[in-house]
């Protein structure tokens, strides 16, 4: 993967085969109409917005913000026709009584330090009648690929605390959007079959991540954390041939999608 960046990474190895499916489901779930106005928090690169402008092309107005200018740097050169701002989804940068009909956080929410806050920033954005979608991964333990990956490096690191998980039980999820003033706050798990071509940058990057969630990985120097991904990535080639089917690596993955109204 050369001296690419993480974002960059991000969006060539992850983005297609991992986050557009559920973007999809998003908005199969909440229709867009011509000329609403859509608003991606926690965009990332900006697969959410990006299939947005797909359904809506040019009748719809769409917005992406996130707090990493890195990830926003390729959002920008990705799809430079869509309004990229980098803010806090604690403190939204919008406009003078900005609103929008459609408001989309795919799996960002679990990260957020201030969440409540984060909840009401999205119910300030959101127009009277508007809808929400908020996924958040299920826990890996209903995740076999995941978990099984997590343990292997849990050999080397000691137990590891995955935030991408972190809000994997949809209850408490309901409760922060109808503690927020939202309605109509219904959730339901969605599973989808995930295919890799080459599982090998989706091993490392998850290997990556790992490590910068574990205490032991926060503390060690550089040079011994790339020891450490290069140790788990080597043990965990297991998990990667026991997903493959001969033409990829393919994993079943749940996630919860919390759909709510203003």
């Amino acid at each position: 993967m050369g001296q690419a960046s993480f974002p960059g990474m991000y969006e060539r190895w992850l983005v297609g085969p991992l986050f557009r499916p559920w973007a999809e489901a998003t908005f199969d779930e909440v229709t867009l109409s011509p000329g609403n106005r859509v608003l991606d928090i926690a965009c990332g690169t900006g697969i959410v917005a990006r299939v947005a402008r797909e359904r809506l092309g040019a009748a719809g107005y769409v917005v992406g913000i996130d707090i990493n200018p890195e990830m926003l740097a390729v959002a920008r050169t990705v799809a430079p026709d869509i309004d990229w701002r980098a803010g806090n989804a604690s403190a939204l940068p919008l406009h003078d009584k900005e609103q929008f009909d459609v408001i989309v956080c795919q799996q960002g929410l679990q990260f957020f330090p201030d969440k409540p806050a984060a909840a009401a920033e999205m119910r300030r954005a959101l127009a009277q009648g508007g809808r929400l979608a908020v996924a958040t991964w299920r826990s890996d333990e209903e995740i076999p690929f995941f978990r099984e990956l997590r343990r292997v490096a849990e050999r080397l690191l000691g137990p590891i605390a995955d935030l991408r998980h972190s809000l994997g039980n949809a209850a408490p999820l309901e409760a922060l959007l109808r503690d927020a003033g939202f309605h109509e706050v219904r959730s339901r798990t969605i599973s989808r079959t995930i295919r890799f071509e080459d599982g090998a940058p989706l091993l490392r990057l998850n290997t990556m991540a790992l490590v910068g969630m574990s205490a032991a990985g926060k503390a060690m120097a550089d040079q011994e954390r790339q020891r450490v991904v290069e140790d788990i990535v080597s043990g965990s080639a297991p998990v990667l041939q026991s997903h493959a089917d001969g033409s990829g690596v393919v994993f079943e993955v749940s996630s919860n999608l919390v759909t709510a109204k203003g």
